[in-house]
């Protein structure tokens, strides 16, 4: 390097001068080639193997192709319903074609509206099952979108609800949770609050947990995601159908008021007045009845629409009087005592249209008399007349 050094000063060459520099890389280059091994030669003039693409025999051009991914519509909205495919579990969810630019991410908390806690993701949807999806957000960094198929199930068991709050019929759901004001049911896949007070037979306890019970609807409110059932309205809409009047029920005495007593009858509310207690008078009614005792009482009224009946004792009593001296022999001949009352019922029903069709008759004689005759369309329209007039006096 001396050797050189003074070489250039002698020659008077400036070392910074550009051929001299070029010189001195080249210098550097061949030296560093001549350090490379021959595998690091071969690797760096390798350029991998050539393909050769050619679009003979396609139906398109690679420019039309081109054309036609940028014309295609990538264009996804939130709260759409689009078409998908399950194409792979993933880790707290699955991967769903729905033919945008990446696929879509459904979890597992989106994947069903029917499902139970520690339900995974394999057991609420399947692999290569076909279904709609909602989309619920916007595309992240790498175009991935989420969806979800429970806000559709949501949506569509609202509908199914709200038909049948219009059709009023009586329906069964389940009861999966109690609590201090009474229990929690699933109608649809939607959580329904079942008070207390409506609750038929029971108490809202653990027992009733896993148990299906008949509902009517009290208030459906789509918008404030309230749903309110009762079990005792379905129950007595029920027995309201197979009740008629005449009929012997037995049930049990909740309450004594100054006109009467109040009688549960299978979660029915029924009135036994005071009047209707005894043929004889009854001045102090905690003598004849007390809360809890059970009781046979025969139908006399019934409202179905308010689930309402009168009840009546004093139609079985053998004798009159026999409720405040021993109301166990009239409950316990009250089936043999009921039968006699209908057929003294059913005679005097009898007598009573006997009685009105004499008196009509009359009538229409002296009419006859009257008019001097008529002819035959005369007779039939008297006729209809009479009977119309018997029907109104019985």
């Amino acid at each position: 390097m001396k050797l050189a050094a003074a070489l250039l000063f002698l020659t008077g060459v400036n070392a910074f001068t550009p051929s001299l520099v070029n010189n001195v890389a080249q210098t550097t280059s061949l030296s560093a080639t001549a350090t490379m091994s021959r595998f690091d030669r071969i690797k760096a003039n390798w350029k991998g193997p050539t393909i050769q693409t050619t679009d003979t025999n396609v139906e398109f051009s690679y420019d039309e192709f081109e054309k036609a991914v940028a014309e295609t519509d990538y264009s996804f909205n939130r709260n759409d319903v689009v078409p998908g495919t399950i194409v792979q579990y993933d880790n707290g969810g699955c991967i769903v074609d729905i033919g945008a630019k990446a696929s879509a991410f459904l979890p597992t908390g989106e994947a069903s509206l029917f499902q139970s806690q520690g339900d995974t993701i394999e057991a609420l949807v399947d692999l290569d099952t076909e279904m709609n999806f909602q989309i619920i957000s916007e595309e992240d960094e790498n175009g991935q979108l989420l969806v979800s198929v429970r806000r559709i199930q949501y949506r569509e068991a609202w509908e199914k609800v709200q038909a049948k709050q219009v059709e009023d019929e009586v329906f069964e759901a389940k009861c999966i949770d109690v609590n201090r004001g009474g229990a929690i049911c699933l109608v649809e896949g939607l959580r329904a609050f079942l008070p207390g007070s409506h609750l038929t037979g029971q108490l809202p306890t653990e027992d009733l947990i896993g148990q299906t019970l008949p509902l009517k609807f009290l208030e459906v409110n789509q918008e404030d995601n309230k749903l309110v059932v009762s079990n005792r309205k379905a129950v007595v809409e029920k027995q309201m159908s197979d009740l008629s009047r005449g009929d012997i029920i037995q049930g049990t005495v909740k309450a004594l008021k100054p006109y009467g007593a109040f009688v549960e009858v299978g979660g029915m509310s029924g009135l036994l007045h005071i009047s209707q207690i005894s043929y004889d008078r009854i001045d102090d009614l905690e003598k004849v009845l007390q809360p809890g005792l059970n009781v046979k009482c025969m139908i006399i009224d019934h409202d179905k629409v308010n689930g309402r009946i009168a009840l009546s004792t004093k139609t079985l009593e053998p004798e009159p009087g026999d409720m405040m001296r021993d109301s166990s022999k009239v409950f316990e001949l009250a089936d043999e005592t009921a039968k006699k009352y209908h057929e003294r019922m059913e005679a005097e029903r009898k007598a009573r249209e006997e009685a009105a069709k004499d008196i009509v008759l009359g009538l229409g004689d002296s009419l006859d008399d009257l008019t001097g005759g008529g002819g035959s369309s005369d007779g039939e329209e008297a006729d209809s007349s009479i009977d119309s007039l018997i029907d109104k006096l019985v």
